[in-house]
């Protein structure tokens, strides 16, 4: 980026804070006040009487980190958020840890104490630079107002380069008060020779890969968020059509690959879909791209493709062979590793072949017609999968943000659209994240339809940034999954602890969340029959302004299929007729045409291959 020179001027620590945010392309900000952070505010506020740069005043500060990071994944670019110190500074660990799981770039400003005062217990002091250490990328403490310009530059690029991640930069309020000589610092310029992050893949290795590749009878593409992170998903497309793999994503790799295409089998892991996780376990080459094997994922790990190579390409060092020994780790950017093994395959001649792998994709084509996603529909009240399939009927192209729990794993399971446009917190798992970062995607993208998929425990957790959406207007659409439960516990003491339901309910003490809405000057709708789903969702998507949209659904309605603690991914319970693998197994396959229980008499009797 090219920032325009300017002559040296004084100015204050906080003249220079602001001015390099806006230098390096910020043009919106989510905070929220207070004593350490007010020299930094009173530039913000000369800053947005010039135009063309927004603060967002947020009513808590976990909901200024998970909008600032619903910002950076729908766009790519860095997010931002301010808090004061002590308790505002506290208040964004959550959403900082969020982001850190996630690996999403922020850049998080905290005012802090005057440097004098650090470490004399003062008002509101707290180490947020101590107690954040292990949830970020870097961090900064400023000491010096002539370091501000550079130590911004720096935050941005290692926010956004290698394995992105948040960066913390704590401003002591003297510093933020202290005038100086100031000159901008370009992301050109800015010089880290301890850190190079490695983006080409070794070409050795990705030779090794692509003969694997070809050799492959059961091959899998297992796509992770470093794809999204990377905007590999153009070449991931190509990687699969030209060598017929089928493609499985993990919860944040969804949107890297279009879940319409033949060769898509969805989402894998713990409430992924059955065909998904038997191609895992029966693959013999798994080609994980951008994933890091998390156990959400794995079951099993000692049984996780246990029958098959794997190659493993992620820009983060540390992840390749953390929890599975590839046989090919390649280091590197995604897309830019797979661009090259692409290359490499265009000169050798490799051609796009749909009958490749055949028997094995007719095999999964078997699973996905005997183990669907099942809609239920009940006579006396609405199921959960109809509301969201109902939406993303009516939106299929608008971001989705989810909160955490089973709503966000029927949505994972049922909602199909593109790169950047599925927003959930996946490694964290995290409450309240859905409402706020939907905020941030709205400001992100203005003519953009965003909705967020809450539940009713979660969506308290930040109900508060209601008074947000109303006070500027941003057009979110939430819709809450109503169970009265925390749904996920209650289906986990259900199947786990003998049915004792703990401190699970939520029905006593609910909110009417339709006059909760109006209080904040939002729309409130309800609805809890089948008839009503349709007309309420369109009048939703309508309605020019936030809506909360509050379904009552089936109290007890389980999310399946699911993965015990302990069990492998072909273990699941709740498949149709509570199938395993080890049932399925038990029924022939014609390795030709993929036909089912075939007579076992050597040759298959619908296109007569051997068996």
């Amino acid at each position: 980026m090219q920032l325009q020179r300017v002559a040296v001027k004084r100015v204050t620590g906080a003249f220079a804070l602001i001015d390099s945010l806006k230098r390096h392309g910020v043009e919106h900000i989510f905070g929220y006040p207070g004593g350490a952070i007010l020299p930094i505010y009173d530039e913000i506020y000369r800053a947005q009487a010039e135009g063309g740069f927004k603060h967002i005043l947020v009513r808590h500060e976990q909901g200024a980190a998970h909008a600032a990071d619903g910002y950076a994944r729908a766009t790519g670019r860095v997010g931002v958020c301010f808090a004061t110190s002590g308790p505002g500074a506290t208040n964004l660990v959550t959403g900082i840890a969020t982001a850190h799981m996630d690996s999403i770039p922020l850049v998080i400003i905290t005012g802090q104490v005057p440097s004098h005062a650090i470490g004399s217990d003062a008002f509101q002091e707290t180490d947020i630079f101590g107690i954040t250490l292990p949830i970020v990328k870097h961090s900064y403490v400023v000491r010096d107002p002539r370091d501000m310009a550079r130590v911004v530059a720096e935050a941005f690029y290692i926010a956004t380069t290698g394995r992105p991640g948040p960066v913390l930069i704590d401003v002591p309020k003297d510093i933020a008060q202290q005038q100086f000589d100031y000159e901008p610092v370009a992301l050109e310029d800015v010089k880290l020779p301890g850190y190079r992050p490695t983006v080409k893949g070794n070409p050795r290795q990705i030779a090794h890969a692509l003969k694997l590749i070809r050799q492959a009878k059961q091959p899998l593409l297992y796509v992770g968020g470093g794809a999204i992170a990377s905007n590999a998903h153009a070449e991931i497309k190509e990687l699969a059509e030209r060598f017929s793999l089928p493609v499985t994503t993990t919860l944040m790799g969804i949107g890297a690959f279009d879940e319409h295409h033949s060769l898509s089998v969805g989402m894998l892991g713990m409430h992924g879909t059955a065909y998904a996780n038997f191609a895992v376990t029966e693959c013999d080459l798994l080609i994980a791209v951008g994933a890091r094997f998390d156990d959400r994922v794995t079951g099993k790990l000692d049984e996780f493709a246990a029958r098959a190579k794997v190659i493993h390409i992620d820009i983060d060092p540390a992840e390749v062979g953390k929890n599975r020994a590839p046989e090919v780790p390649i280091v590197g950017d995604v897309r830019q590793v797979l661009v090259e093994l692409l290359r490499r395959s265009h000169e050798d001649g490799d051609v796009r072949d749909p009958q490749r792998n055949r028997p094995w994709l007719n095999r999964i084509a078997r699973w996905q017609e005997d183990y669907p996603l099942e809609v239920p529909h009940y006579a006396d009240s609405l199921s959960p999968q109809e509301v969201i399939v109902e939406l993303g009927i009516q939106a299929p192209n608008a971001y989705y943000t989810t909160d955490v729990g089973q709503h966000q794993m029927w949505a994972a399971q049922f909602l199909k659209n593109g790169p950047r446009r599925w927003i959930s917190s996946a490694g964290l798992g995290t409450m309240g994240f859905g409402m706020p970062a939907a905020m941030g995607a709205k400001v992100a993208l203005p003519n953009d339809e965003v909705i967020c998929i809450s539940g009713d425990a979660s969506i308290q957790m930040n109900i508060q940034e209601l008074g947000t959406l109303a006070q500027y207007g941003i057009n979110v659409k939430t819709v809450i999954i109503n169970n009265g439960w925390q749904g996920m516990v209650r289906q986990w003491q259900q199947a786990f602890y003998e049915e004792r339901y703990s401190c699970s309910n939520m029905e006593v003490g609910m909110p009417d969340f339709v006059k909760l809405a109006d209080a904040y000057g939002v729309k409130g709708m309800m609805i809890s029959q089948r008839d009503e789903l349709k007309s309420a969702i369109a009048q939703l998507l309508l309605h020019k302004g936030p809506v909360l949209l509050d379904a009552r659904v089936r109290r007890d309605e389980n999310c399946y299929p699911m993965i015990p603690p302990g069990k492998s991914n072909a273990q699941m319970v709740g498949l149709p007729e509570r199938k395993t693998l080890e049932n399925a197994a038990e029924l022939i396959y014609c390795g030709g045409c993929g036909a089912k229980n075939v007579n076992n008499n050597n040759f298959c009797p619908e296109c007569g291959t051997k068996l």
